[in-house]
């Protein structure tokens, strides 16, 4: 393997609200649309050994319309499960929880730091595996705790990786054997 390439999914109609949205199965809004195609287009037509996909519509459409094809649907790579948090933003949580934070807290009903920790790093596990480049196409938060897990940092580091929808970010190497990030929130 040279490279992962991660590409977060295009915007949806929470997304755009800043409202949690795990499980909640949204289609890309318009605008998610074109934001997807234009990922594609980053990419060049570039060709990778695998890709995999978290299977929500908004990540396995995103993948579609970047010209990508899926070879792996895998839940580990379904964004955070926000349980009791779904659907409502940081804002709302923070009525009653006003030191909360996803990265330090994660959610009730829903998981840990720990347990996203624990299903990305099956993710990296399994890309690794792969003699070639890799494709995740995802979710905001999964894809920045992949990003730290990468780089051997603790799932809550994922909080300092901003990660815009649409974007495309790159996991590599330094020397052939240091891991690290070699770009990070790459617009389309």
């Amino acid at each position: 393997m040279t490279e992962i390439v991660l590409i977060r999914h295009g915007q949806t109609e929470w997304s755009a609200n800043g409202r949690h949205t795990s499980f909640t199965d949204l289609e890309l809004t318009a605008e998610g649309e074109a934001q997807a195609r234009r990922a594609g287009e980053r990419l060049g037509g570039r060709k990778f050994a695998a890709v995999l996909a978290s299977p929500r519509k908004r990540a396995l459409r995103t993948a579609e319309l970047a010209g990508l094809t899926v070879t792996e649907v895998t839940e580990d790579l379904a964004e955070w499960n926000y349980g009791e948090y779904e659907g409502i933003t940081t804002k709302q949580i923070r009525v009653d929880r006003p030191d909360w934070s996803l990265w330090a807290d994660g959610c009730p009903g829903g998981e840990s730091p720990e347990q996203i920790g624990a299903r990305l790093d099956r993710v990296l596990d399994r890309a690794r595996a792969v003699g070639g480049d890799v494709a995740l196409v995802g979710h905001g938060h999964s894809l920045r705790v992949t990003g730290a897990r990468w780089i051997g940092l603790p799932p809550s580091a994922g909080g300092l990786l901003k990660l815009d929808t649409a974007t495309v970010s790159v996991l590599g190497f330094e020397h052939e054997v240091d891991p690290v990030i070699s770009a990070w929130n790459a617009p389309c």
